[in-house]
């Protein structure tokens, strides 16, 4: 595959999981608001928080090193041995899931029993929810390895529909079950995504374009652990460098859920509390969720095929360089003008959003300086993404692990931050400590891709300068949303909120439009990439 069609398929790719994170976003989006107006804010709290915090760090720290390696190799390798190698997997899901289960229960504050009750056996079920994921994990980096675009998208969007209605359908029929909703509808998910995932292989392995494609397996059968004739089980290279990713996973788990963590294991906020916190912390997330969680995933694959890792710029073919020089280019501005918008109008609107979805349980108190804190932590996130993707993807084993050491600083920094923060600032005390710590990151990614370039006439750090024209536009519109808030919204009627929506949207569209002027560049790396992937979907 050429480096035109990796760039191709990863954008392709990119889109398609855009499209699936809004839809998961917007179906919990409407999901939480919906759930606000049956249950307590302490299960909130329980389901959002500590369950769920069980249950993705399980799932974590079983599969995230075993995907960066596999997906990192550009030269053919044995699929025999790396199938063999995703298979560990499960026995490491099962050793995680009964040793965390065990401190969820025995070791943590457990809630209330007649505020929130069955939380034992909830405990379990998201444990064996995880178990139950990991059986796919062989599937999934077959279908990402071979840009099977589409059925990511299907299969997570069908488990998503299907945990929401049967949430929503158990909500309002046995709303006494209480946690077991959850867990019903968690089961279900994951049960759902295992069965398309296989649904598909059965059906694609030995068809026509399994054969037109060389696909390294024949039936079912093929993709269960074995032993090769005079081999050894596993790639034993491949499995020193999961051993490094899996050290910077375990970090890298404690830098994204830290806020979890020191809420769960500190108790630093009530159950009550830490639900509002989550809610108020997924709106701010959606759109880096489902834009830039997507991109950086695709575009990790992109630049994991098209650079050969631990080498060196020189060492390279000019060509993939040039490309992957200006695909980061143009990635940067484009995540940094999003970023900048959602800073700007972020600021003036997070108190009218929460009134909108929470009424006055999430508008009033803490809310909106926390969704204001959020917005700006976005932009972090934005560059974040792409520059580690970038780094992760040419790094040398190496230098891997010598970040091992440096994300072990952060994770022990940003524990320590997070916890005196929060007892002096409350919630958005855990914003602030994100805040340092990817700054953190950031600058440490800045400096690796500015010495990776630094002999070769491509500078794709440039991208992260908009043009003056463009932060004129966001300096003019932030002053406006501002004055417009602080007369028109929130205190009045309908009448006053629509109007300052509307000198928002005033705003934002003087912004687009000079973008449209100023940042042509980007808009035709944009038009390009979707003309790309549209005319790819055609053929």
């Amino acid at each position: 595959m050429s480096s035109q069609d990796v760039l191709n398929s990863a954008t392709t790719l990119a889109s398609y999981n855009v499209l699936l994170q809004v839809t998961f976003r917007v179906l919990t989006f409407l999901l939480n608001a919906f759930t606000l107006r049956y249950v307590s804010k302490e299960l909130i709290g329980v389901v959002n928080v500590r369950l769920t915090l069980l249950y993705t760090t399980v799932v974590f720290l079983s599969r995230e090193a075993f995907r960066r390696a596999c997906l990192s190799v550009k030269t053919e390798h044995n699929w025999r041995q790396i199938i063999n190698l995703l298979w560990l997997t499960v026995p490491l899901g099962l050793l995680w899931a009964f040793a965390l289960s065990s401190v969820w229960l025995y070791l943590l504050e457990a809630p209330d029993p007649l505020t929130v009750p069955h939380y034992g056996p909830a405990v379990a079920l998201f444990g064996l929810s995880a178990i139950q994921e990991l059986l796919c994990e062989p599937l999934w980096v077959l279908a990402q390895a071979h840009m099977f675009v589409r059925l990511k998208v299907v299969a997570e969007s069908l488990a998503m529909v299907a945990r929401c209605l049967l949430t929503v359908l158990l909500m309002v029929s046995v709303p006494q079950l209480g946690l077991y909703v959850f867990c019903t509808a968690q089961l279900l998910y994951t049960g759902c995504l295992v069965l398309c995932y296989t649904a598909y292989f059965l059906h694609f392995l030995g068809s026509p374009a399994a054969k037109r494609m060389t696909f390294p397996f024949h039936c079912i059968g093929d993709l269960l652990p074995s032993v090769g004739n005079g081999e050894p089980v596993v790639n034993w290279k491949l499995a020193r460098l999961t051993w490094s990713f899996f050290k910077q996973s375990f970090l890298k788990q404690i830098l994204t859920e830290g806020e979890r963590y020191v809420m769960t294991f500190l108790n630093v906020l009530n159950f009550g509390d830490q639900g509002v916190y989550d809610i108020v912390n997924n709106l701010g997330s959606m759109v880096a969720r489902f834009v830039f969680l997507p991109i950086e995933e695709s575009f990790y694959v992109f630049f994991a095929k098209v650079l050969e890792r631990g080498q060196e710029i020189r060492q390279q073919r000019n060509d993939d360089v040039a490309m992957a020089a200006e695909v980061l280019e143009c990635l940067l501005k484009l995540v940094m003008v999003i970023g900048l918008i959602i800073t700007v109008f972020g600021y003036s609107y997070s108190n009218l959003a929460l009134d909108i979805y929470g009424g006055s349980l999430l508008s009033s108190g803490t809310g909106p300086s926390l969704l204001r804190c959020y917005c700006g932590y976005v932009l972090l996130l934005a560059v974040n993404g792409v520059t580690e993707c970038f780094t992760f993807a040419v790094m040398s084993r190496e230098e891997v692990d010598r970040y091992n050491m440096m994300m072990l600083a952060l994770s022990v920094s940003f524990l320590v931050l997070s916890y005196f923060l929060t007892w002096f600032l409350g919630s958005v005390g855990f914003i602030l400590a994100n805040c340092l710590n990817m700054g953190l990151r950031i600058t440490h990614s800045l400096f690796y891709i500015y010495h990776y370039f630094l002999d070769s006439s491509w500078v794709p750090l440039r991208g992260l300068l908009p043009s003056p024209a463009l932060l004129l536009a966001l300096g003019l519109s932030a002053a406006i949303t501002i004055f417009s808030e602080s007369t028109l919204c929130c205190d009045g009627g309908w009448l006053l909120r629509l109007a300052h929506v509307a000198v928002g949207g005033a705003c934002l569209l003087g912004v687009l439009i000079t973008i449209l002027l100023a940042e042509t560049r980007l808009v035709h790396f944009i038009l390009t990439r979707l003309l790309t992937c549209r005319s790819g979907k055609e053929s």
